[in-house]
């Protein structure tokens, strides 16, 4: 194929991806209601980590500016949207990809994409039902006077919402990376072993750059960020 070939091919992944993005985000519009209880509910007193013993929490949102719920309705449709049709992303990559590569890396790499969704899954889950209640019992409940009152805004919710859950899925990424490039022989097990104190530093890096940077979010995140650098020393082939 020429150089205009593969960009053609490029754009037609390109289209492709961004309507299947396109239909999962009208499907969640069709349904605002069962939408925003999923998304609130991190809120809520029944939500599951509230639940355990000693803990118990729930918060109220107010809205502070006129257009904010149709325009929250629309980004959260189409944030959930991308978070559906990921694997579906993901397939038309690989197809862009897969040409390029001999017979024996295709099988290896094969086994990267497959594995990219189910981590990205797990990410949106730990960032949902852990990370995200655990800032938000912190910040909420955190009060420099006894003169100032905690009231949320919407806005500021679905910031904290859409970092927490959304990026941590990207984050949970990095073993289907670097199984991608070991099965390539771009990177090695013995490379990523002599990176761990480097990697210490850059997990907490990003730790506090997604969170709200407390020390307490920050090391809920930090622990599975680190737990998936040492995931892929395992996935390296060699």
């Amino acid at each position: 194929m020429s150089f205009w070939d593969h960009l053609e091919a490029l754009r037609g992944t390109i289209w492709r991806s961004v309507l299947g993005v396109l239909l999962a985000s009208v499907a969640f519009l069709c349904f605002p209601k069962a939408l925003f209880k999923a998304v609130l509910w991190p809120t809520q007193a029944d939500f599951p980590l509230y639940r355990l013993p000693g803990v118990g929490f729930s918060m109220e949102l107010i809205n502070i500016e006129l257009s904010a719920q149709f325009f929250v309705y629309l980004k959260v449709s189409v944030l959930c949207g991308l978070v559906v049709a990921f694997p579906y992303v993901i397939w038309e990559i690989w197809k862009f990809v897969a040409p390029a590569l001999y017979e024996n890396e295709k099988k290896a790499v094969r086994g990267a994409f497959s594995l990219s969704s189910a981590l990205f899954y797990l990410g949106v889950a730990v960032g949902y039902f852990v990370v995200l209640p655990v800032c938000l019992m912190f910040f909420v409940n955190f009060s420099v006077s006894d003169a100032i009152v905690n009231t949320i805004s919407l806005s500021s919710y679905m910031s904290l919402f859409t970092s927490m859950v959304f990026l941590i899925g990207i984050l949970f990424e990095f073993p289907s990376v670097i199984l991608a490039l070991s099965s390539i022989g771009v990177i090695s097990r013995s490379q990523l072993k002599g990176w761990r104190k480097y990697a210490i530093v850059v997990v907490l890096i990003l730790a506090a750059l997604i969170t709200p940077s407390d020390p307490f979010s920050m090391f809920v995140l930090a622990i599975p960020l680190y737990g998936l650098f040492e995931l892929s020393v395992l996935l390296c082939k060699k």
